[in-house]
């Protein structure tokens, strides 16, 4: 178990990776290898690459991410960055999304009408 201070300093670590990686998969319309280096580069933080997240079942990359310390909100996060890579139809990590979705779901023990509609939608497409 990690201390406050060490869960502060991993959090924040966390919090930049996914910001890093947000702004990465909204820029590029066109994916060439530079721009799919720079997202291996920030999953690596996970131990992911994009390809080890099109191979890895989706069970195993939800026990991935408790490893790795992230939180309900960051889990969430994580779930957006897939469904936004999968929106130019190069990737299809939209399975992967929505077991994350469910996962926090049933898991945080919290109701939220947010994944509640982003699982919805997800069932749809």
């Amino acid at each position: 178990m990690l201390n406050k201070g060490l869960r502060d300093e991993e959090s924040i670590r966390i919090e930049n990776t996914l910001k890093t990686l947000h702004a990465l998969v909204f820029v590029p319309k066109f994916w060439n290898a530079e721009d799919t280096s720079l997202i291996d580069e920030q999953l690596k933080s996970f131990g992911l690459s994009l390809e080890r997240t099109i191979e890895i079942p989706e069970e195993e990359l939800i026990i991935l991410l408790q490893r790795c310390h992230l939180d309900w909100n960051q889990q969430e996060q994580f779930a957006d960055i897939l469904v936004s890579l999968s929106q130019e139809k190069q990737f299809d990590f939209l399975g992967k999304s929505l077991a994350i979705y469910q996962y926090i779901q049933q898991e945080s023990k919290v109701f939220s009408f947010g994944i509640n509609n982003k699982i919805a939608l997800l069932k749809f497409k």
